[in-house]
């Protein structure tokens, strides 16, 4: 509609100045005749004074030519450079083009979509940059690990016990650098909706209480009390498979991040609507920053990487519960604890 009144009010200038050039040269002629021979309409005079009247308009159109082309070159040339200049930089890898932003020009919207598409560009080249640099640290270090630990196993004087202990690192090594091979292949199908949902009816339920006892020797091992109130023949049509890969990834964090002798409680309760879930810890807990990043992949709040992991559990988490259009809270408080809230609605 803006745009609508705002062509209506140009056209209206351009008639109204077309009109008043024309209204003038009438005038002119008209004075011109009077001045020549006082109105005496002879064929001689009318000649002199048209004469004069078009090379007077031939004179102001030569003017309103040059003004035109001056108008062109500032409000449609000039915006279309820099709009090319800036698609080049766009394609030449640069996304930190921009161009100043021109409200009031029929390009405007054109303008200031281009500047969110090189935004939007920039964002993703960051993440890739990220993305790349963050699988190569995760992969180069169990590799290097492995690489320590079969030359060693080369060596001719070494005992059995350390025998022993070296392939057993790299039995956990290679295992970690499956894992995290497999979580980027889950994730990329992920995010790149390549996986196809098999929304069966399962109980909730069992499939919780399956996940939550396959971590027994896990949370024994560190004297972690259990706490768990999960309500039977809880029934719903979704992914059941998917839904494994949440939980064993939330029970996986609670128990990692849990010191010694601390407490986990798990909570499944039928509401209306939706199925809530929540997982609560007496662990580490996070810090407001830690809160903003922790779906970003590989991000880990543990910056001295004292915990085993390689940040994209959560993120595995939190696709899935997007694809399931469910909802995943998150509150945490340093040195206390943190606790994860999940809402699947129970139409799929």
């Amino acid at each position: 509609m803006k745009k609508f009144f705002l062509s209506a009010y140009r056209f209206s200038l351009f008639f109204i100045m077309v009109a008043f050039i024309l209204t003038c040269n009438m005038m002119l002629f008209l004075e011109l005749l009077s001045r020549i021979s006082g109105f005496v309409f002879t064929k001689e005079n009318t000649y002199l004074a048209a004469l004069f009247t078009f090379w007077n308009a031939v004179f102001l159109g030569f003017v309103f030519a040059i003004v035109n082309v001056i108008r062109r070159k500032i409000v449609i040339q000039r915006p279309i450079k820099k709009i090319l200049e800036v698609t080049q930089k766009l394609t030449d890898g640069d996304f930190t083009a921009r161009i100043k932003p021109m409200p009031t020009s029929d390009f405007g919207p054109v303008i200031s979509d281009l500047n969110k598409l090189a935004e939007e560009l920039s964002n993703i080249e960051t993440l890739r940059t990220d993305f790349i640099s963050n699988v190569s640290h995760e992969l180069k270090t169990p590799l290097a690990i492995l690489q320590n630990y079969g030359t060693l196993l080369d060596h001719p004087d070494l005992s059995e016990e350390k025998r022993t202990e070296y392939i057993k690192a790299i039995i956990n090594n290679s295992a970690h650098l499956s894992q995290l091979i497999t979580n980027i292949l889950k994730l990329n199908k992920l995010e790149n909706q390549n996986i196809a949902l098999n929304h069966q009816r399962c109980c909730l339920s069992e499939s919780v209480r399956e996940c939550l006892l396959s971590f027994e020797s896990s949370w024994e091992e560190k004297s972690i009390e259990i706490e768990a109130d999960i309500e039977d023949d809880i029934f719903m049509n979704t992914d059941a498979e998917l839904l494994t890969l949440v939980w064993n990834n939330l029970f996986s964090n609670a128990i990692k991040f849990t010191e010694q002798n601390g407490k986990i409680s798990v909570k499944l309760e039928d509401k209306d609507f939706y199925v809530q879930m929540v997982v609560s810890d007496t662990g580490c807990g996070m810090n407001g920053e830690t809160l903003k990043r922790i779906f970003d992949k590989f991000y880990q709040g543990d910056t001295s990487h004292s915990t085993k992991g390689n940040g994209l559990g959560l993120s595995l988490v939190k696709r899935v519960i997007d694809i399931l259009n469910g909802e995943i809270y998150v509150e945490s408080t340093p040195g206390v604890g943190s606790k994860f809230t999940i809402r699947l609605p129970k139409a799929p």
